[in-house]
C-alpha cells in the first residue's frame, strides 16, 4: 500500500455499510481508519494525523456537527468532508459556518468519494502534472515565436504569458520548472532588448499611430482624455514602480469590488521616475518638457525623486489647458510618501468623489523595491520574485491604497484608473562602466562625459536627444542597461557587483520595466 497517498479517517455509525468504499480506497493506495462515533474519532485524531476526514452528520451520541469543531480545534489543517442524508439548507449553512471543507449527500457513490479524495489529497500533484504539460507545450511555441519578426503587441502577449506562468508556479513551490522559466524570461529579455533598440527611435520620432505602442506621453491623451470629454469623474492612481505581476496580486484582493479592463503601454527610456512620470503628467517627452516648461524640469539626475518630480500637478494642469479639456472643478493632485499621510487621505477619500479629476501618486511600491537592497531583513523576507510578489500582496492588504479603492467602489458612477510610470527588474549581472566622477549614480542608466559600457549589455547614446531626452552638454552622453544588467565602476568592482547583485532596479530596457499596465476599474 502506498501510504504516501494519505491517511483517511471515516466516521460513521453505520460504517459496515460503507465497507465497499473503504476497500476501494485501500485498492487505490489510501490508508483508511474508521470510527463509529464522535468520541472515538476525537481520540483518534488526538493520537494520529489524518490527511482527510469523512464525517457523518447524524450519529449516536454526539452528532457530526458537534464533533466537527472539536476536530478542527485539534487539527485545523485537516480537511473534513461532511456526509449526510439531510439536504436542508440550514444544515449546510451550519456546517459551512463550522468550517466544513466539503459536503456530500447520501447515498454516496464511488465516483463522488474518489473525487473528494483526489480534490484534497492529490489536487496539487494533478495540477502540477497538468501545468507541466501545458507549460512545456507553450514553452516550445513561445521559443519559436521569439524567432519571428515580432510587433509590440506580440511582446505584450509574450510577457503576460510568462507572468501568468510565474504566478501558476508560485502555487507549486517545489516545481522543477522554476529555473526553466527563469531562463526563458532571460532569453525573452535578450530578444526584447534587441527589439527595443531596433524600434525605439522610430516610435518616438514618427507621428503616433494605432500600430505603435502607447508610450508615456501618449497615456493621458489615449485613455484619460476620452473619459474627461464624456464628463466622467475620474480618480487616477499612479503607483510608482509597479510591475504587472504586482498589480495582479492587488487585483486578486480588490476583485470583489471592481471589474477590470487592462491595457498595456510602453514606459519611455530611461525607465526612471524623473523621465517617465513627468512624461505621463505632461503628455510630452522629457526634451519637450524642458523646452516648453524649463522652470518645471531639473537637470540634476542625482537628486531625489521628489525634487525631480516636484511639478507634476503643474504639468497636468498644463496638459489639460493644451488639450482644451474643460472640467467641472480644479483638478486634484496628491502625492503619498508615508503611511500617516496615506491614512489621512484614506479617511478623507469621500471628499474627492465630487472632483472630475483627481490624480494620486503612491510611492510605497518603489520604496519596497529600493529598501530591499538596503535592508537584509527585507531580502530575507523577499528572496526571489515569488516572495517579492507575496510581499507586495501583504503590503497592499494593509495599505491605505486598498482602503481608498474600497471607499471609491461605493460610487458606481466613478471611473477609477490604476497605472504606473515604470516597472523594475531583478538585476543579476554586473557590467563594467567607465566614466568620470560627475557621472550620474543610477545603476541602470548613466549620464556623463564619455561614459561607456559594453555594447552587448547597454544602449549607447552619443546624444541623449536621440531618445528625446534633454541635452546636458556637448560632451555628455547616455548609456542604458539592457536585460538584467547593472552598471559597476572598475574601482572595487567585485565588492559593488556583489553588493547590488540580486537587487530590484529600474531605468533600463526589459519587459518588466517597459511593458506596464493601465487598468480601468469599474465599481461592481
Amino acid at each position: 500500500m502506498d501510504e504516501a497517498k494519505g491517511k483517511i479517517l471515516w466516521i460513521d455509525d453505520e460504517i459496515e455499510m460503507l465497507r465497499p468504499h473503504i476497500i476501494l480506497l485501500n485498492q487505490r493506495g489510501y490508508d483508511v481508519d474508521s470510527a463509529t462515533n464522535g468520541e472515538d474519532a476525537i481520540e483518534m485524531v488526538r493520537n494520529h494525523h489524518y490527511s482527510l476526514i469523512f464525517l457523518d452528520e447524524t450519529m449516536v451520541g454526539i452528532t457530526g456537527l458537534e464533533t466537527l469543531p472539536v476536530l478542527k480545534s485539534i487539527d485545523p489543517t485537516t480537511p473534513v468532508v461532511m456526509v449526510t442524508k439531510n439536504e436542508a439548507e440550514s444544515l449546510m449553512e451550519d456546517a459551512l459556518g463550522s468550517k466544513i471543507d466539503d459536503y456530500l449527500t447520501k447515498p454516496v457513490n464511488p465516483t463522488q468519494i474518489l473525487l473528494a479524495v483526489k480534490k484534497f489529497l492529490e489536487s496539487s500533484r494533478l495540477e502540477e502534472e497538468k501545468f507541466t504539460q501545458v507549460y512545456l507545450s507553450g514553452f516550445a511555441e513561445l521559443s519559436r515565436k521569439m524567432l519571428d519578426n515580432l510587433s509590440w503587441d506580440d511582446w505584450v502577449e509574450i510577457y503576460t504569458k510568462l507572468v501568468d506562468w510565474s504566478l501558476e508556479l508560485d502555487r507549486m513551490p517545489n516545481s522543477a520548472l522554476k529555473q526553466t522559466l527563469q531562463d526563458q524570461f532571460r532569453d525573452a529579455n535578450a530578444e526584447f532588448s534587441k527589439f527595443v533598440e531596433n524600434n525605439y527611435r522610430e516610435w518616438i520620432t514618427k507621428r503616433y499611430t494605432d500600430a505603435d505602442p502607447v508610450m508615456s506621453p501618449h497615456l493621458l491623451d489615449t485613455h484619460l482624455q476620452p473619459l474627461l470629454n464624456d464628463g466622467k469623474s475620474v480618480v487616477m492612481f499612479v503607483v510608482d514602480c509597479m510591475r504587472y505581476d504586482q498589480w495582479l496580486m492587488m487585483q486578486q484582493i480588490i476583485s470583489p469590488y471592481y471589474s477590470f479592463k487592462t491595457n498595456f503601454y510602453c514606459a519611455i527610456l530611461p525607465t526612471a521616475t524623473q523621465f517617465a512620470r513627468n512624461s505621463i503628467f505632461s503628455g510630452l517627452f522629457p526634451a519637450d518638457i524642458k523646452k516648453h516648461y524649463p522652470q518645471w524640469w531639473s537637470s540634476d539626475t542625482n537628486s531625489e525623486d521628489h525634487k525631480l518630480n516636484a511639478y507634476e500637478k503643474e504639468l497636468m494642469e498644463a496638459w489639460l489647458e493644451r488639450r482644451r479639456i474643460k472640467i467641472k472643478n480644479k483638478p486634484g493632485y496628491i502625492k503619498i510618501f508615508d503611511t500617516e499621510f496615506g491614512q489621512k487621505i484614506e479617511r478623507d477619500m469621500h471628499q474627492f468623489k465630487n472632483n472630475q479629476l483627481t490624480a494620486i501618486v503612491i510611492n510605497a511600491v518603489d520604496m519596497i523595491a529600493h529598501s530591499r537592497s538596503d535592508y537584509a531583513i527585507l531580502k530575507e523576507i523577499a528572496p526571489d520574485e515569488s516572495a517579492y510578489r507575496s510581499l507586495t500582496r501583504s503590503w497592499f492588504q494593509h495599505s491605505s491604497f486598498y482602503g481608498m479603492l474600497k471607499t471609491l467602489s461605493q460610487n458606481k458612477d466613478l471611473k477609477v484608473i490604476v497605472t504606473t510610470d515604470h516597472g523594475a527588474i531583478r538585476c543579476m549581472r554586473g557590467v563594467k562602466v567607465l566614466g568620470d566622477r560627475d557621472t550620474s549614480t543610477n545603476l541602470r542608466y548613466k549620464f556623463g562625459k564619455n561614459v561607456k559600457a559594453d555594447n552587448r549589455h547597454a544602449i549607447q547614446l552619443a546624444k541623449p536627444e536621440e531618445f528625446r531626452l534633454p541635452s546636458q552638454g556637448i560632451t555628455v552622453n547616455n548609456i542604458i542597461a539592457k536585460e538584467d544588467f547593472y552598471f559597476v565602476y572598475p574601482t572595487d568592482f567585485h565588492h559593488y557587483m556583489n553588493r547590488y547583485r540580486d537587487s530590484f532596479q529600474h531605468g533600463g530596457v526589459s519587459m518588466e520595466e517597459m511593458i506596464v499596465p493601465y487598468i480601468e476599474l469599474t465599481p461592481r
